[in-house]
C-alpha cells in the first residue's frame, strides 16, 4: 500500500494529540451537562471492544450491513458502468466490508483505485491485512482529514468516483451537521460521481435499546474505557467502579443517547488539567448520539444537499439501508 501524508505533522504528532485530548477532555466535562467527545472511544482497546460489540447477537447493525454489501456487489459497477473507477473510504475501517465492494467491481473486470481516507496512519497499516491484492486493485492510503484527503485526489485523478461512508456513520451527527457534512462533501465531487451512504433505521426501541446495552457488557466496557484513556493519557483518577453506562432511545430526537451516570457523589482529578470535577450522584456525562432515519429523512437529505438517490439497498427486515447517490451540478457557464 502507498501512503500519502496530507496531514501537517504537527497535527498528527502525540504531543498535539494529548493536548488536543486535553483541551477537549477540559471543555466537556466544564459543560452543563456534562460530556466527552465520541471520536476518543478509538484507542487500541476501544477498537478491540467494537470489535466484539459488532460480533454480539444484539448487536444487529454490522451483520445487517455486510448482508447488504454482499447482495449488492455486482449491482453497484453494474449500475456506475465504468471500466475504472476511484473508490474512496471515509475512514479506514478494518477493510472486511470494503473487501465486499472492491470484490464485486474486480470480478467484473473494473480497474479499482482504492482510497482510504483516514487521519489516523496506523488505521491504514491495520487496514492494508483485510484488503485482498488483484492484478487490478491499486490501494492508496491517504492520511488526512476527509475533505483535505478529497480535494488531494480530485487534484490527482479525473476518474468517476464512488465514496463510501458506511456503517451509519452519518448517524453521529445531528440533522443540521449531517447536511452541512453532505454539503461539503458535494462540494467536494465532481457532477455524476457517486456517494453509497449507510443509515440505521428506526426501528422496534426494544432492538434499538438492547444493541446498545448488549447483554455481554461489551458497550459498558466501551464507553468505561474512555474513561480508562483519560486516566492513562492525562493522569486522571476516575474510578470506573462509581459509574453506570445507560443507553436509552429519544423519541424526540430519534436517536439513540450514551451516557455514564456517577452512582455517588464524588470530586475526581486529572493531573494534565491541573483540575478536580465534582459530580453529583447520578449526574451524567453525555457520550454519543447515533441518529435513526426513515426513509423520507433519506430522501430529503439527498435532494437539499445536490444529491440524486439512484437507489436504497435494505435487508428484508428494514433495519438498516446503504443508500446510493449521485451528485448532480448544473452546467454554469
Amino acid at each position: 500500500m502507498k501512503i500519502s501524508k496530507i496531514i501537517h505533522e504537527n497535527q498528527s504528532s502525540p504531543k498535539a494529540e494529548i493536548e488536543q485530548f486535553a483541551i477537549d477532555v477540559l471543555t466537556g466535562l466544564c459543560s452543563i451537562p456534562k460530556q466527552l467527545s465520541a471520536k476518543y472511544f478509538y484507542d487500541d482497546t476501544g477498537s478491540e471492544i467494537f470489535q466484539k460489540i459488532t460480533q454480539h447477537e444484539d448487536y444487529y447493525l454490522t451483520k445487517t450491513e455486510f448482508r447488504i454489501l454482499n447482495e449488492i456487489k455486482y449491482t453497484l459497477p453494474q449500475i456506475i458502468g465504468e471500466d475504472e473507477i476511484d473508490i474512496i473510504e471515509l475512514g479506514a475501517g478494518d477493510g472486511h466490508k470494503t473487501q465486499i465492494i472492491l470484490e464485486g467491481f474486480l470480478e467484473r473486470n473494473y480497474k479499482v483505485n482504492y482510497y482510504p481516507i483516514d487521519i489516523s496512519e496506523k488505521a491504514m497499516t491495520m487496514l492494508e491485512t483485510n484488503i485482498n491484492s488483484h492484478k487490478n486493485l491499486k490501494v492508496h492510503g491517504i492520511v488526512a482529514e476527509y475533505f483535505d484527503g478529497l480535494r488531494y485526489l480530485r487534484s490527482k485523478s479525473l476518474n468517476k468516483q464512488l465514496v463510501l461512508f458506511l456503517g451509519s456513520n452519518i448517524g453521529n451527527f445531528n440533522r443540521a451537521q449531517n447536511q452541512g457534512f453532505l454539503r461539503r462533501l458535494w462540494n467536494s465531487l465532481n457532477a455524476l460521481d457517486y456517494v453509497l451512504i449507510g443509515f440505521d433505521l428506526k426501528k422496534n426501541i426494544s432492538i434499538l435499546t438492547r444493541a446498545y446495552n448488549d447483554s455481554a457488557g461489551y458497550t459498558r466496557e466501551f464507553n468505561l474505557n474512555l474513561l480508562r484513556r483519560i486516566n492513562r493519557d492525562l493522569g486522571g483518577d476516575f474510578d470506573l467502579n462509581k459509574f453506570q453506562h445507560f443507553g436509552i432511545y429519544n423519541p424526540i430526537l430519534g436517536s439513540m443517547e450514551s451516557y455514564l451516570l456517577a452512582i455517588e457523589e464524588h470530586d475526581i482529578y486529572i493531573k494534565e488539567l491541573e483540575h478536580s470535577f465534582h459530580f453529583d450522584a447520578f449526574e451524567p456525562i453525555h457520550l454519543e448520539y447515533s441518529f435513526k432515519f426513515l426513509k423520507s429523512d433519506i430522501e430529503f437529505m439527498s435532494k437539499h444537499t445536490g444529491f440524486k438517490v439512484i437507489q436504497h439497498f435494505s435487508d428484508t427486515q428494514e433495519f438498516f439501508i446503504d443508500s446510493l447517490w449521485k451528485v448532480t451540478k448544473e452546467n454554469r457557464k
